[in-house]
């Protein structure tokens, strides 16, 4: 089998002066300045404090003069968590945008005692590009490295998922006693949220009257007609009066959702689909406002939500 290709890495890695190299598992040499390796890790500090054998009297790879210690990372994380190590006038810190790279740089920083950029690197779990994609698995290694903060912020992005997931790549990185945690936690939400969705008094409430919301109910026009139908599901009956079928709808579909993913966004994104379905049936009445009515509604509801799930605690032991 033939050795890997070797390659120079990029700057900041291939300076002149550089007095160690690192090659990759990947065969790809980075010129590096131990000082900053040693500053930045206990670990480096003591690999480059050990004492040197004479010439001739040991193994060790040379090139150009300088040492090279051969890496298991491949290039790519190599050139990932370096960058944390270098000052920022040389290098400044990589963005994480993939929960891939936050874990093997991660990996790398414990392996090599590096504290401080294993914080840093923590702190992209807390990226909302990530978290909104992926909160399971940003959950699962910041609950594997302990970290409170973020741990809980993944656990309420998560109850926008169903209750039970789906297989996931990092739930070897938690017990089960941290699954199960999580699951009472999202269990607990779910019914924070069900009691709020069984009483509409915080909407009676905050638009006062029928009046006040004088959108939701179907009034006759000039000739006596009505639009778009009324609802019969009297759960769903703010002052005792029947509203537009639509709406009713609405509240019967989020209803349903809510008891699986109790989340605000949850409610904007089935009064996004709302909208659009009011405004393909084309009703002249309610496709000209349901937009500006709807959203309105829904970041209402969607705050009562987020008010109902903020006091339940992910119970876990940090």
């Amino acid at each position: 089998m033939e050795s890997p290709i070797e390659t120079c890495a990029s700057a900041p890695f291939n300076h002149a002066k550089a007095d160690v190299i690192l090659r990759s598992a990947d065969g790809v040499e980075f010129r590096v300045f131990t000082l900053f390796l040693s500053l930045a890790s206990p670990f480096f500090e003591t690999l480059f404090g050990l004492p040197q054998a004479p010439d001739g009297a040991s193994d060790q790879e040379m090139k150009d003069g300088l040492a090279v210690i051969a890496m298991s990372e491949d290039s790519k994380t190599l050139d990932l968590f370096l960058r944390f190590c270098y000052p920022s006038t040389l290098a400044e810190d990589p963005s994480l945008e993939s929960l891939t790279e936050v874990l093997a740089v991660l990996a790398a920083a414990r392996k090599y005692s590096l504290d401080l950029i294993e914080r840093r690197v923590c702190q992209a779990l807390a990226n909302p590009k990530v978290l909104e994609t992926e909160p399971l698995r940003c959950f699962a290694i910041a609950r594997n490295a302990r970290l409170k903060h973020e741990t809980i912020i993944a656990a309420r992005h998560n109850l926008r998922q169903p209750l039970i997931p789906a297989l996931f790549a990092e739930i070897n990185l938690i017990s089960a006693s941290d699954l199960l945690a999580l699951l009472t936690y999202h269990k607990k939400c779910i019914i924070a949220v069900k009691a709020l969705m069984k009483n509409l008094q915080w909407m009676t409430a905050h638009y006062g009257s029928i009046n006040g919301c004088g959108w939701l109910f179907n009034r006759p026009n000039n000739y006596n007609q009505y639009c778009c139908g009324q609802g019969t599901d009297t759960r769903f009956f703010p002052w005792s009066t029947a509203p537009l079928a639509w709406w009713t709808t609405y509240m019967q579909e989020i209803y349903e959702l809510l008891q699986d993913s109790p989340s605000g966004e949850t409610v904007r994104t089935a009064a996004d689909k709302t909208i659009q379905k009011v405004r393909s049936a084309g009703c002249t009445a309610c496709s000209g406002r349901v937009k500006d009515a709807m959203t309105e509604f829904s970041n209402l509801l969607a705050l009562k939500v987020e008010e109902s799930v903020a006091p339940i605690e992910l119970e876990m032991d940090f």
